[in-house]
Parts: C-alpha cells; structure tokens; sequence
C-alpha cells in the first residue's frame, strides 16, 4: 500500500470485482483501454492479470482510493517487460465520476516517485496514449512526463500515438 499526496493506491482484490464492472459501464474508459472488465469473469481475470504480473515483477497494479479509503477512483500499473531492466511504462485510469479533479497525474506521480524509490536500476519511465486522447496527454505533462515522440500506428485503422517519458 502506498499512501501520498492525498490518495491511497493499494493492491487489486476480487472484493473489487463490483467496482471494475460498474467503471468498465463507461464508455469513455472502454474506448482508450485494451483490456475490459465489463463483465463478472473478465473483470476476474483482469485481477488475476494484477496479481499475476505482482508475482513475477512484471506488473504493479495498484487501485486507486482516497486517503480515508473510500470507492475505487481508478487505477496505476507500474508494468515491466524486463523486471531487472533500466525501463517501465505507467498504465493508468480512472472512474467517470473521480475525472476532472487531478486525481490521474497526482497518481501517476505518487507511482512514480515510488517506483524510482523501490527501483535503483529504473532509469525512465514511459506513458504511452493513443493520439485522440487529449486528456491523457494533459495528464502526462501535469505527471512530469514530457512528450518525446508521436508514434506511427500499430496496425491499419488505428491511430498512432505519443511517447512521453520521464527520467530518474
């Protein structure tokens, strides 16, 4: 558990199973996410895919609460290819009602300033979001993330990306 700047990130539970399905209902979140939890078993398996990724280092999925606990706001997912390596990416989302408050860079920060912490071998961090996502790109730059580059897209029909990346 991580307790900072007024936000609690803890780890996933299939106590939480309720609250993803209700946040998956939200169009907007399941139109910039790969993975959905919209359902009972999906949203099962994204917990596994959490806890999973905390047991071979390569994922540290975190929910989003505030200070006092509370509803889940959204979640930040340090993930590593390499768990050894000099690189991550941060993941993040958040609940309709938790946006519009600064909750996502104030997180994206806290799992930050953790990560290079527990991490003496992570050099940088990288947050990847798809071109339409403005919002994301607001968070970045609020996060300490500047942008690098924008990305050409991964496939036919879907959109490139930016790269921003913020150093130890």
């Amino acid at each position: 558990m991580i307790n900072a700047d007024g936000l609690t990130l803890r780890l996933w539970t299939e106590a939480d199973v309720p609250a993803l399905v209700a946040a998956y209902a939200d169009p907007d979140l399941r139109r910039w996410t790969q993975l959905h939890a919209d359902t009972v078993p999906a949203a099962l398996a994204w917990v596994a895919v959490q806890r999973d990724g905390l047991a071979n280092r390569t994922r540290y999925g975190f929910a989003i609460v505030g200070s006092a606990g509370g509803p889940i706001l959204g979640t930040v997912a340090l993930k590593r290819a390499d768990p050894d390596g000099p690189r991550g990416e941060v993941g993040y989302w958040t609940t309709a009602p938790a946006r519009g408050r600064g909750l996502a860079p104030r997180a994206v920060s806290v799992l930050t300033d953790w990560a290079f912490a527990a991490f003496p071998e992570l050099r940088a961090i990288d947050l990847r979001h798809r071109l339409g996502n403005l919002a994301s790109c607001r968070v970045a730059v609020k996060a300490g993330y500047p942008l690098i580059e924008t990305l050409p897209p991964e496939a036919p029909g879907r959109d490139g990306g930016h790269l921003h990346t913020r150093a130890a």
